[in-house]
């Protein structure tokens, strides 16, 4: 234990080793307290939907209660869903960044108004957000480098290698002593601050335990790393470069270039392409005989077969079957979408079997749920409350009843539970 207290004495009296420690501890903790407070935004978005859905029916409410007509209610009426963050959702913000997690939806086609918010910029989402994955995966291995580039060649070019190997506990013994306590430190530079976050966040103490064993392996891969260039013999400052290389390529390149194999071996459509092709189908109704498009709407849902006939004037039965039936006339391409991406995912975290930078981070967002799979549960569930939407309205328009203040309290509630 003395050798232990002599060597961290040794280490904290060099201005590098402090200032990189302390700049390290700050970065978390920054990157910490960004992500909690942009957790708590969503939360306070989510927590203000209920006041404020409540104010838009009633206004909706008063004026469709005059006519009691259900299509203008149907037309005219927003329902909320919302993604809750999970409690580790301040670690790894991941699709959450560039993905609703908040969508109003009506009981209009659905294509359109799912996929409104798929688009954002690739380049600015591989990096993803200031936050703790950023700073451990990005970030962490420049410490390590700085800590541990110069272990055994700076004591070579002092003159102190040969005397240090002769001492007792000295050769390997001291390297090993040396290496561990540096990744001891960077590691509670970046643990005990996540720790103290996660215990204020509630996240469960398992979960707690597994990202700070990721931190340790992931710490210690790049300490090995070191260690490696550090028995080449090189200078110090080839050793500096060649691990700085190396960061370049295992944290930037690489990853980089496999994701862009994947996209292109994997060809997937733009979410907004379906958007536009169900609008497309939609705009088409308005040109074609409607009853072309009830025969469409009842061959695929019969239990509405037996509504009145339309008359001359304008219903919004026919207006509510040709969004549907545009949401059908796209349903196959909303699949192959849906499937690309799971198929992309997968192999994303294929690469990261061999690329730690990107297995780290994948690991980080699935425990925090802000993944692929995560934001696709979501659409599943959005979709569910979207048909038992329709059914709702759709017993009305189709059976001609008439629709009142009171109905509203009856339209189905998004369970973010489901």
């Amino acid at each position: 234990m003395t050798l232990w207290i002599h060597e961290a004495r040794l280490l904290l009296r060099q201005r590098l080793a402090i200032v990189s420690l302390g700049l390290l501890a700050v970065l978390t903790v920054a990157a910490l307290v960004s992500g909690m407070a942009q957790v708590s935004r969503q939360r306070a978005a989510i927590a203000a939907i209920p006041a404020a859905q409540a104010e838009d029916i009633g206004a909706i409410a008063a004026w469709v209660d005059k006519e009691k007509d259900a299509g203008s209610a149907a037309y005219y009426s927003f329902h909320p869903t919302w993604d809750a963050p999970s409690p580790l959702a301040f670690t790894a913000l991941g699709m959450r960044d560039v993905s609703p997690y908040i969508l109003r939806v009506r009981a209009l086609g659905l294509e359109a108004q799912i996929y409104d918010g798929d688009t954002f910029n690739p380049e600015l989402a591989l990096p993803g957000r200031f936050d703790f994955a950023f700073v451990l995966v990005f970030l962490a291995p420049l410490f390590v480098i700085a800590l541990c580039h110069d272990l055994t060649s700076g004591e070579r070019e002092a003159g102190r290698w040969r005397t240090l190997a002769a001492l007792p506990h000295g050769g390997a013994a001291l390297w090993r002593r040396r290496t561990l306590l540096r990744a001891a430190l960077l590691w509670a530079a970046i643990g005990v601050p996540f720790a103290i976050a996660a215990l204020m966040s509630g996240v469960a103490a398992g979960a707690i335990i597994v990202i700070l064993l990721l931190v340790v392996a992931y710490l210690l891969f790049w300490v090995g790393l070191s260690a490696l260039i550090g028995r080449l013999r090189w200078s110090s400052v080839a050793n500096a470069a060649s691990l700085a290389a190396l960061w370049l390529v295992l944290v930037l390149v690489l990853p980089t270039l496999g994701h862009v194999a994947i996209n292109r071996a994997i060809p997937v459509n733009q979410g907004a392409e379906i958007a536009l092709a169900q609008r497309e189908a939609v705009n088409h109704a308005w040109d074609i005989p409607r009853e072309e498009t009830m025969r469409a709407f009842y061959a695929n849902h019969p239990q509405w077969a037996d509504s009145p006939p339309l008359g001359t004037a304008f219903h919004y039965k026919w207006y509510f079957a040709f969004h549907q039936v545009g949401d059908e006339s796209v349903a196959g391409r909303a699949r192959a979408y849906r499937q690309g991406l799971e198929v992309r995912d997968r192999a994303a975290r294929s690469l990261g079997w061999v690329l730690p930078t990107v297995g780290v981070q994948a690991m980080l967002t699935r425990m925090a749920r802000t993944d692929l799979v995560a934001q696709i549960a979501y659409r599943d569930r959005v979709r569910d409350y979207h048909r038992r939407l329709r059914q709702f309205y759709y017993g009305y328009i189709f059976r001609d009843r008439p629709f009142g203040k009171a109905d509203f309290n009856r339209a189905p509630r998004f369970d973010a539970a489901i």
